[in-house]
Parts: C-alpha cells; structure tokens; sequence
C-alpha cells in the first residue's frame, strides 16, 4: 500500500495554508524526526495517501531541480479553479489543454516552485 509522498518545503506554515485552502488538505499530525526535520502530515479527500511536507533547518534555501516531480489534483470545474487560484496569487504555469480522453489539464506552482497538475472530467 502507498501511503505517502515526501516535499521539501522552505516554509511550513505556508505551505500547510496553500494545501488547506486549494485542496481541502487537512493537517493529521506534526512532529520533529530525529535529525531536526520538522514534519506535517496532510490527507485529502477521497484517499488514505499522504502528503509529508518537511522543513529541514539546515537547508532552508534549497534549489528545486525543474521537470522532475509534480503532484496531480482533480478539480470539479477547471476555470472554476483557475479563476479562484489566480485570485489567490498562485502562478498558473501552463493554461488549460484539452486532453483526448476528455477533460482538461493545466499546471500551476505551489509556494515552493513544485509543479502540480490540475485535472478536470469536464
């Protein structure tokens, strides 16, 4: 069973609020591991899986390698969403596409520059 995905975060608190707010996240549980990481563990709708945000203190400045990772979310309504992202400030990285399937896909950025994917069955 996967049970959950590990990001490097710069801010944690940030980073909590931006999940809450744009994917009903809810925060399950904090702690420090045993080497000073500070530890949130996020659930989400619809699944058991786990999004871990960790900030490390002693690389608060890390760089984020582009193109390597991305997390996906499905969203009811793609401009629906798009329109409540850009009016929070999130970066929108690549506009809604028409997938072959059926449905749209688009991109925008969390705080810390990681790519997530944002699908509709619209």
């Amino acid at each position: 069973m996967f049970l959950h995905v590990r990001l490097k975060v710069r801010d944690l608190e940030t980073s909590i609020a931006f999940y809450e707010r744009h994917f009903a996240a809810t925060c399950e549980g904090r702690q420090r591991s045993p080497r000073g990481s500070q530890l949130a563990f996020l659930g989400f709708p619809g699944t058991t899986t786990q999004l871990e945000l960790a900030f490390l203190p002693w690389d608060p400045d890390f760089v984020l390698n582009e193109d390597i990772f991305h997390l996906a979310f499905e969203v009811e309504n793609m401009d629906a969403s798009l329109t409540a992202l850009r009016a929070a400030g999130v970066k929108v990285t690549e506009e809604p596409s028409e997938l072959g399937r059926g449905g749209y896909m688009a991109f925008i950025e969390d705080p810390d520059g990681y790519e997530i994917e944002l699908l509709s069955r619209e």
